[in-house]
């Protein structure tokens, strides 16, 4: 067990030298519209902000946005100032002033989010901390640790101090302080339509319920349509049939998952 939970924090180490050493950028240009000739019900509707995880760099999301871009969807991605690695609000902070750049250029009422790992927890502050619900017409996370992951608390499970240093793995270790305020009271609050999308397989949100919010959120786990689908972590943004119900729910349409889509 402990060398099974050591081989996590040297990938999630890896992960974050990796995406550092990709870009110093912390805010990204917006990914090119789709092209004349997407579908009318998707160019109609919201901008699609994609944002990014710990971590993560913008050229990590284009798969996702190209298959929103190849559905007709306005789509952007967002990466996270400094790769995620700070304080979680500030981060957000910055983030409502990008949402209000993208409708400001399209000229969109509301924006529609689709957010990955610790990308979610960024949204959900904004809507719920920032007005952001005002501007926001749904909210899709994948693999988001809304209640925290004990993968976070490995480090100093290990003695090496509390997430190394790091302020945003810090505040997603189950029971900090931020968990905590950002979830006290409505997990879902506004008139957004909230979707949560989840693996069984997910290395990084220990325990995968973990992943959830509550009060009236559509939560989908893509094994219990499709239990022989493997995807994990990082394959949520990749995987096809993760795909298919993010796509429907941009569409508020029911939860039908393409267990064959690649």
């Amino acid at each position: 067990m402990l060398l099974r939970k050591t081989v996590l924090v040297v990938s999630l180490a890896a992960a974050a030298l990796l995406a550092s050493a990709g870009t110093a950028s912390a805010a990204p240009a917006p990914v090119a519209p789709a092209p004349s000739s997407a579908t009318t019900t998707a160019a109609a509707a919201n901008p699609v902000i994609v944002v990014g995880g710990l971590s993560g760099v913008a050229v990590a999301y284009e798969p996702i946005a190209a298959r929103l871009r190849a559905d007709g969807y306005r789509t952007y991605i967002y990466q996270l100032p400094g790769l995620g690695l700070g304080d979680i609000p500030a981060s957000a902070r910055a983030f409502a002033g990008y949402v209000e750049q993208v409708r400001a250029s399209t000229g969109a009422t509301s924006v529609d989010l689709v957010a990955h790992s610790e990308g979610g927890l960024v949204s959900r502050y904004y809507l719920k901390r920032l007005g952001g619900t005002a501007t926001v017409g749904r909210y899709v996370s994948l693999g988001t640790p809304q209640y925290g992951t004990y993968v976070a608390n490995i480090v100093a499970f290990l003695g090496l101090g509390s997430c190394a240093g790091i302020v945003a793995c810090q505040q997603m270790t189950i029971g900090s302080a931020f968990l905590a305020d950002l979830n006290a009271g409505d997990d879902t609050p506004g008139s957004v339509r909230y979707t949560t999308i989840r693996t069984v397989q997910d290395e990084l949100v220990r325990p995968t319920g973990n992943a959830i919010v509550n009060d009236g959120a559509t939560n989908v786990l893509v094994q219990a349509y499709c239990p022989l689908r493997v995807v994990g972590h990082l394959g949520l943004v990749l995987d096809g049939t993760a795909y298919t119900i993010v796509r429907g729910a941009l569409v508020d349409g029911p939860v039908r998952p393409n267990c064959l889509a690649v």
